[in-house]
């Protein structure tokens, strides 16, 4: 009975983990925003739940277990992208590899939107060519990006603090991220 008791424990816990929706009356559903705290200032982007689930599940997740707190961006380019999701930007003796790695488990599906397009401000999941095996790294665009359109899953949108994201530099740092309560989505 112990057993069967744990296991339910670590479900639930699983669950609500991975679960990026909170359920409201109605049926409508609350997308969450990601709060970065850089050293430069905060950026907020609303996720896109409807049309990448498992992406913006999986990214939730590994915000709420704290992986991206310190790490780098290690890739900037003007009037492109930001981007950042590389735990072995924590360590500058092996800055020679900052942007090869990632958390190891990838999402395994390609969520590839026909709606959701690379503007100002989008937030995408980066990929070696196989867009189902994102997982860890993501960008922001600083500006349009349409070549990206159809090959890259967008999951979410900057809301604020686009300006902060077109100060980054490479090795800037993220302090903390976090998860709060955002836009409703029926």
């Amino acid at each position: 009975m112990k057993r069967i008791t744990t296991l339910t424990c670590v479900l639930v816990a699983w669950a609500a983990c991975h679960e990026p929706l909170r359920a409201q009356a109605g049926g409508a559903t609350t997308a969450p925003v990601i709060v970065l705290e850089t050293e430069k200032g905060v950026i907020e982007f609303e996720t896109y739940p409807d049309t990448a689930p498992r992406a913006v599940a999986h990214i939730v997740a590994l915000v709420r277990k704290n992986f991206y707190r310190g790490l780098r961006f290690h890739r900037v380019v003007e009037d492109f992208v930001i981007q950042i999701g590389d735990p072995t930007t924590r360590d500058f003796t092996r800055r020679q590899y900052w942007g090869s790695y990632s958390s190891g488990t990838p999402v395994g599906v390609s969520e590839l939107s026909g709606s959701r397009k690379h503007v100002a401000g989008a937030v995408s999941l980066a990929h070696l060519g196989d867009a189902s095996t994102v997982d860890s790294q993501f960008f922001i665009c600083l500006t349009a990006q349409p070549q990206l359109d159809g090959k890259h899953p967008v999951i979410g949108q900057v809301i604020s603090g686009l300006d902060v994201a077109r100060q980054i530099v490479v090795a800037d740092r993220l302090v903390r991220a976090s998860v709060r309560v955002g836009t409703t989505v029926d």
